[in-house]
């Protein structure tokens, strides 16, 4: 999992509410375990035609929020089922930041476990990073992990909260993986007493 780092970048616009698991990787591409690829389906129904050409009328094929790090929108994202392909589309896609002001909980949860900050924000924070984003189309905003702050060219400086076990994850780009990889000489160490004590239980 890439660390996450202090970043500029584009911020998109997504303005609905209750965008289901769904909507974000719909259960026709659920079809493989691995982590990529499932970015080109994302959002399928909405950002394509019938006939595979992109929708002019969806909010992320604007070309303004071309190469968008950061991903703004409505209320309780992520609702739905709890399939974790979900995150696994949007950080494929290119998203590593998600603002909202509330997320389901299996999918906030995943996310930081596939190197994604969801940061939640209140109603007044988000309708004015919507209003900078609408009047500015391709705007960047500044996010700082380290300090949990995100500040725009507006002159909005926001502080948003954050678990400090999962902060630390994030910076340090560790999954579940990664976090038992951290113990790695404890595990040989266990294994090896283990086949001393029970020789026959790692019989070939």
């Amino acid at each position: 999992m890439q660390k996450y780092t202090r970043h500029t970048s584009v911020a998109a616009l997504m303005n609905r509410s209750n965008v289901d698991t769904d909507q974000i990787i719909a259960k026709q591409f659920l079809k493989k375990v691995e982590r990529t690829g499932f970015g080109q389906h994302l959002f399928h129904d909405w950002r394509f035609n019938e006939d595979g050409t992109p929708r002019d009328d969806f909010e992320l094929n604007n070309p303004n929020f071309a190469d968008a790090r950061i991903l703004v929108t409505g209320d309780n994202f992520g609702c739905g089922s709890s399939r974790e392909h979900a995150p696994w589309a949007i950080e494929d896609y290119g998203f590593d930041t998600i603002i909202s002001t509330s997320f389901a909980d299996i999918f906030y949860n995943n996310c930081f476990k596939n190197g994604i900050l969801p940061i939640v924000v209140n109603a007044p924070t988000l309708k004015s990073l919507m209003a900078e984003i609408t009047e500015n189309e391709g705007v960047a905003f500044t996010v700082d992990l380290e300090n949990q702050r995100l500040t725009t060219p507006g002159g909005l400086e926001i502080t948003f909260e954050l678990d400090g076990f999962r902060k630390h994850n994030l910076l340090n780009g560790l999954d579940d993986i990664g976090l038992t990889l951290q113990h790695t000489d404890k595990i040989d160490s266990f294994e090896a007493g283990h086949k001393q004590k029970f020789p026959w239980l790692w019989a070939s």
